[in-house]
């Protein structure tokens, strides 16, 4: 178990959790990162594949970007932070002290910017199409030599330690107990929310913790309908895997099952439209054909996406006939609803990374800028967070954890999860499949209650979580009648988003 009292403590170990820690340390903090996750593969970033989006010296267009995707709505204060700040973070933090050896550039140019659908400038930087491991892993590294930081992996979060709107810690779960972990500051890292659906680029874990523990402690959430899918996701023996946005930017095009390709129908962009866009297109072509697949032959495929062609040939798929492709759940654009340092509604939280609601995504996020948004707010909420002193009451005891739900009760409980937020809430919606959605997971919530009880095993509390979030999320969607971005309210029936003039 972590010592009891660190100054900062962390939760959750991805970019968002790590900068956090990372920049707590430098302001002098001692820092406790709890996570979960055993393995770096538990951690949404170790997946994340296109890259990370920087200025280049010219914050405007890249800040249009972002607005323009989002159909304007995201803040433009938030996304002039991130905008403006994007270059020295990813200097500072991953050239400088991680050493990330990003791809180069051809003609001995030190890098190769890639671009991705609806950015109007090459920016992106990559390894190949796995950048998530290539920061992930030495990120980890870093800080498990760091003398102010401590990472005790196999530890869940099963609440927050909070009261009079001031959270003074967490209750952390750890080989069968449950103990308080008191800190001057909390910061939420906890990530998204994949476990909700049928298919998801997430990883396993992905239950929305973090968000959960703080809507249920009374800190403010916003933007939950805003859930967004990946056009272009591979599910080969029932395993869903990325195929980075990347591959379009180089030029593979979507065809229907006639061989058809439909996007230029669709937007002026065609496949480099905003990801609702393409997502719904790709859903609509799949209902109406039988399948989407992505064509990559006008490029070199095997030599321009290497560890694609692997992953590809690892699932029985042969990218030379056309990658089958559906869209899947990618990630959350609301959540807990931060400032531009990451301060929360309540006292001594913060949220970075997936589970908070900075404003930069607003409706919709565009390509390759979830790994800077948890660099940049991880940096700012960890300079700030050491400013809150340790709290002076401490009643909190541990216990021993009871025993888990049978396995069948919790698969049970997340394909009721699942098969409502999938006919409900997913790429389209109406309002009585909302209502109906509403129902259904209020009567789920109270079924899985006892399974929360305050000496419940982890596994009980993400069962709760997730129940929680998907209602967060129905929620949010029912009172939002506005179609916009990822969020997609129709009639019965209806076809869709119009064609592009």
């Amino acid at each position: 178990m972590p010592p009891s009292s660190p100054d900062v403590l962390v939760l959750g170990s991805g970019i968002a959790g790590l900068s956090a820690a990372l920049g707590a340390a430098r302001a002098g903090a001692s820092v406790t990162v709890a996570t979960k996750s055993t393995r770096p593969e538990g951690a949404s970033t170790w997946w994340a594949q296109g890259g990370i989006a920087v200025a280049r010296q010219n914050p405007e267009p890249f800040q249009r970007d972002i607005e323009t995707a989002s159909s304007d709505t995201s803040d433009p204060a938030a996304v002039e932070v991130l905008t403006q700040h994007a270059d020295a973070a990813v200097r500072d933090v991953l050239i400088d002290t991680l050493n990330v050896d990003f791809d180069a550039g051809g003609d001995g140019a030190p890098y190769d910017y890639g671009r991705e659908a609806a950015h109007s400038a090459d920016r992106i930087l990559h390894v190949d199409a796995s950048t998530g491991k290539h920061i992930h892993e030495p990120f980890l590294a870093y800080l498990a030599e760091h003398p102010k930081v401590q990472i005790a992996d196999g530890t869940a979060a099963v609440g927050l330690l909070a009261k009079e709107g001031r959270v003074r810690g967490a209750r952390l779960a750890s080989n069968g107990t449950i103990a308080p972990v008191y800190a001057g500051a909390t910061v939420l890292a906890t990530g998204g929310i994949g476990a909700l659906y049928g298919h998801s680029t997430n990883p396993a874990g992905a239950t929305g913790d973090g968000i959960a523990m703080a809507a249920r402690a009374g800190a403010d959430t916003a933007d939950m309908e805003f859930v967004q899918f990946h056009p272009t996701v591979c599910i080969a023996d029932g395993d869903p895997f990325l195929i980075s946005e990347a591959v379009r930017g180089e030029g593979a095009v979507l065809r229907d099952a006639q061989g058809e390709r439909f996007m230029p129908a669709v937007h002026a962009d065609a496949e480099l439209a905003p990801r609702d866009v393409v997502a719904r297109a790709v859903e609509r072509a799949h209902e109406r054909t039988g399948q989407v697949v992505l064509d990559v032959s006008s490029f070199d495929f095997e030599t321009t996406f290497p560890d694609l062609q692997a992953l590809c040939e690892s699932h029985g798929v042969d990218p030379s006939t056309g990658i089958p492709v559906v869209p899947a759940e990618h990630f959350l654009c609301g959540g807990i609803e931060v400032d531009t340092r990451g301060r929360s509604s309540l006292e001594g939280l913060y949220a970075v990374g997936e589970c908070a609601r900075t404003g930069v995504h607003g409706a919709n996020r565009l390509a390759s800028t979830s790994l800077l948004e948890g660099l940049v707010w991880g940096l700012r909420a960890g300079a700030t967070a050491p400013g809150h002193e340790q709290p002076a009451t401490r009643s909190e005891e541990a216990v021993q954890t009871g025993d888990p739900p049978a396995p069948d009760t919790l698969q049970s409980a997340y394909d009721r999860i699942q098969a409502i937020m999938d006919e409900h809430v997913g790429l389209r919606r109406t309002p009585e499949g909302l209502a109906r959605a509403q129902d259904a997971l209020r009567t789920l919530a109270a079924e899985v209650e006892p399974h929360a009880a305050p000496d419940a095993p982890p596994v009980g509390h993400e069962l709760q979580s997730a129940c929680t979030v998907a209602l967060l999320v129905a929620e949010a969607a029912a009172q939002n009648e506005v179609s916009v971005g990822c969020h997609y309210v129709t009639d019965p029936g209806d076809a869709g988003d119009p064609v592009a003039a």
